[in-house]
């Protein structure tokens, strides 16, 4: 699904959660097939990856989510295997050691629904509750929170709903006025929230309430974070800066935070207006020092100049201020462009190294942005070719990729890990 497809209207409905209950010997309900892993001594068993993949066969089917215990060889196949989502449209995030499905219900109501490892390393559903469709969700120390964000100045309001994932239920709601936090005649359009420390950062771009324009805006070359208080998602500050375009995308985080607490931002420079781009700033890096609620003047990171004529899409935080950005030439610029050449960049000495072994970027028909997973150094990430489907080992110490397991039959779409409680 491309996000041109996405609708960003919704009806507002009360969430109704039914939560599935456990048997009387307090073993969770499984719902898997077959994971594809059968290890010979249960016992052993750890922790799987989660990938999510889309049936290639079929248009407008649902993701699987197979648990695989390795991802750097070998090969499986959707067909016998996996958990099937329940619709189309799937996006994923983990937290408490629990694998969160959620819905995008295309005008409708969505759904969240909870995996967890039993202890042969297969996924059982632990929950599945109606839920609104929300265009941004990011983890709270063991909450997600939620966020429904409207487009229409005669209702100007954002929705926004904590989630418990120890109980997985709701836990709080509120509405946040997006005209009341943006100093013009447009509306504010939280493109993601981040956790720093205990507060919310929520960048936003400014957006168009009229004129059939979708998020069209007049005013391009601003960036904009919108500062809570958490639980109570009080404003507390709006950070500017006027160096960049917004800072990160529609449904796509814009924020990294580093082991010393400093904040990057990251621009993709995607403003448009009637159909065309509009901003005359590049795509860039900029920085807010731990503890403090402005911009770094001193610090600036020229990505198109850079990289010799490519920007940024997404980024994946590695550690030790290295992150992966998938890139994509300036001239193929769009709000919903994944890029698919993959650089490593270091923040701290505004480095940029290109990842060598991936396949051609006219090759690539697919590849994953946001839901990578990151361990020891190594991003695992999705890519498809007409050859297949592939996850890729990315050494961040080298910038250097590995083909790692084929995944038959699909196309992968997010990547993720979770460990057996004992």
């Amino acid at each position: 699904m491309t996000m041109k497809q996405v609708k960003s209207y919704f009806l507002i409905l009360l969430f109704s959660a039914t939560i599935f209950s456990c048997s009387d010997d307090d073993t969770p309900i499984n719902t898997d097939k077959d994971s594809g892993e059968n290890p010979e001594d249960p016992s052993e068993v750890e922790s799987r990856y989660i990938v999510a993949a889309t049936p290639n066969a079929l248009e407008g089917v649902a993701d699987y989510l197979l648990a695989l215990e390795s991802l750097n060889s070998g090969e499986i196949s959707l067909v016998g295997n996996g958990v099937e989502q329940d619709g189309t449209y799937r996006y994923y995030i983990k937290n408490n050691n629990k694998f969160f499905s959620l819905l995008y219900g295309q005008g409708n109501p969505g759904a969240v629904t909870t995996y967890q490892l039993n202890a042969t390393g297969k996924l059982d559903m632990i929950s599945d509750f109606q839920a609104e469709t929300v265009q941004s969700f990011t983890n709270m120390d063991d909450e997600i929170l939620m966020t429904k964000i409207s487009r229409n100045s005669t209702n100007p309001f954002a929705s926004w709903y904590r989630l418990d994932t120890k109980t997985s239920q709701l836990i709080g709601e509120g509405q946040i006025n997006t005209q009341e936090i943006i100093d013009n005649d447009e509306l504010a359009f939280f493109t993601w929230m981040t956790q720093v420390g205990d507060r919310v950062y929520a960048p936003f771009m400014s957006v168009k309430a009229c004129c059939n324009d979708s998020f069209g805006t007049n005013y391009p070359d601003q960036a904009w974070i919108a500062v809570y208080s958490y639980p109570e998602m009080e404003l507390q500050t709006i950070i500017e800066d006027d160096r960049t375009s917004f800072i990160g995308r529609y449904f796509t985080s814009g924020l990294g935070v580093v082991e010393s607490g400093d904040i990057y931002a990251f621009s993709s420079s995607v403003a448009t207006n009637n159909g065309e781009a509009n901003s005359i700033k590049p795509s860039a890096i900029t920085r807010i020092k731990a503890g403090e609620e402005v911009f770094d003047d001193s610090y600036f990171f020229n990505l198109e100049e850079a990289s010799n004529g490519y920007y940024m899409t997404q980024q994946t935080y590695i550690g030790n201020g290295a992150f992966l950005l998938n890139m994509s030439p300036v001239a193929t610029k769009g709000a919903y462009t994944t890029g698919k050449r993959l650089a490593i960049v270091n923040v701290y000495d505004k480095s940029l190294i290109w990842v060598e072994g991936l396949p051609a970027e006219s090759a690539i028909k697919n590849i994953t942005g946001q839901n990578n997973y990151v361990e020891d150094d190594i991003v695992h990430i999705g890519v498809t070719t007409e050859a297949g489907s592939y996850i890729y080992q990315i050494d961040a110490t080298n910038a250097k990729a590995t083909k790692g397991i084929e995944v038959q039959g699909g196309t992968i779409t997010a990547i993720s890990k979770l460990e057996i409680e004992n």
